[in-house]
């Protein structure tokens, strides 16, 4: 999801403040009372975490040998939070990691490998896709509690009045369409992203990415990329088709143009589902469309797998990971996914957590229905990172400051820096 690009740029030297800090209070469990754990929550402290909040009181109420010490931490500090933590034995007994760190903190030992736990018992259940994006080296390290991807979410009405009938399934259809809709409705038929996260589905429909992981190889200015980032930068301009935008806050302007009615089409993610309503052309739910991002030349659509495991700490001693095993099972189960979609709008990871109530969101029901074009991305603890040099220059390629050409010269001197052992 969007929110986990910015978190691998943040410096490490963050301060851990005292109270999120889960070693003393890994500590303070007595064997003749209730064992503490720490749980580090990165969701949005306003819109999801009262949710989370109710299910450890759920939990606790279930389980009176566990008392859960709830700590919300913003999520652009807790990658690195996390990581000092570690390093000093201090972290918390589990954390919400998003699925781009998992590699990283089981790479360093940090992690606790859960095949063969009371935490993966359920394993079956889950899609599995998502278990592959939770492991490192055949080993799984989280349990998936929430995912993601991208998909095209489009205005019915809009693409109805200029007498379009389906969604665009490949990006020329997808300009075609952007054309119709200014013709017919006066409003710009899609606005993209100059984000890199936003622009991989690209490189997916050319059959490549930023790097090639198991030949250890730097691939992000190939020829299949150029092709990809070169169709990326055509939706820029032409009929229908809105400007780039590079400025800071480029992804506000955008979602404010689609929910208000102002542009046909945009590619997101479902973490902005709940916002979607609260905009007036989606106010009848049901205008929201939501379709496979297009193909590219390759034929084949595809978009990036985002989300959030429940991993728990190596460092705890045998008491605190058993609490922890069973905190994460309970978190992960079916009816806690269930409760967490119906308050969250948010994507369960197992397919008995998609229940009647739960599809009855269009938005939900609607993103269901494109998980299948995700790509769970590579075990590389510095795969997420990669995004960062694409970052800085797509913007700069979007705006026209520099070539395309020059672009992914200077990252993929960048990203060589990142995965030095990679060739390129």
């Amino acid at each position: 999801m969007r929110r986990g690009i910015a978190a691998s740029a943040l410096v490490a030297s963050l301060a851990l403040t005292a109270t999120a800090c889960g070693g003393s209070d890994s500590d303070s469990g007595k064997s003749d009372g209730p064992v503490t754990i720490t749980w580090w929550d990165t969701s949005n402290a306003t819109n999801e975490s009262p949710t989370y909040k109710a299910l450890v009181q759920q939990f606790e109420a279930a389980n009176k040998d566990i008392k859960v010490k709830y700590v919300d931490v913003p999520f652009d500090q807790a990658q690195n939070k996390f990581d000092t933590a570690a390093g000093a034995k201090g972290a918390p007994d589990v954390l919400r990691s998003e699925v781009g760190w998992t590699p990283a903190f089981a790479k360093k030992g940090f992690f606790l490998p859960l095949d063969g736990t009371e935490a993966l018992a359920d394993q079956a259940k889950f899609e599995p896709n998502l278990i592959k994006q939770a492991q490192y080296e055949g080993k799984t390290y989280g349990v998936p509690l929430v995912t993601d991807t991208l998909a095209l979410v489009y205005n019915k009405a809009l693409f109805k009045k200029a007498g379009i009938t389906e969604a665009p399934k490949t990006w020329d259809e997808l300009k075609t369409d952007a054309a119709k809709i200014k013709a017919k409705t006066k409003v710009d038929g899609y606005w993209g992203s100059t984000q890199a996260y936003y622009a991989q589905s690209f490189l997916y429909g050319e059959g490549t990415d930023t790097v090639d992981a198991g030949a250890k190889k730097i691939t992000v200015n190939s020829a299949a990329a150029k092709k990809g980032y070169g169709t990326w930068l055509s939706l820029f301009s032409g009929k229908g088709l809105h400007k780039a935008d590079a400025t800071a806050d480029a992804y506000a302007h955008i979602q404010d143009a689609f929910v208000n009615g102002k542009v046909a089409a945009i590619i997101q993610g479902p973490w902005e589902i709940t916002n979607f309503y609260k905009g007036s052309a989606f106010k009848d739910k049901s205008n929201l469309g939501i379709a496979t991002v297009p193909a590219g030349s390759a034929g084949k659509a595809g978009a990036p797998t985002g989300g959030h495991n429940l991993s728990v700490y190596a460092g705890s001693d045998k008491a605190h990971q058993e609490a922890a095993l069973k905190f994460v099972k309970f978190m992960t189960s079916a009816q806690a996914q269930e409760t967490i979609a119906l308050k969250n709008s948010t994507l369960p990871t197992r397919s008995d957590a998609y229940t009647e109530k739960v599809k009855a969101d269009p938005g939900i029901a609607g993103y269901q229905g494109v998980l299948s074009a995700a790509q769970p991305r590579p075990a590389l603890p510095e795969y997420s990172s990669l995004w960062g040099p694409l970052d800085t220059e797509l913007p700069k390629v979007a705006s026209g400051k520099e070539s395309l050409d020059k672009g992914l010269s200077n990252a993929e001197l960048a990203i060589s820096k990142l995965v030095s052992d990679f060739s390129k």
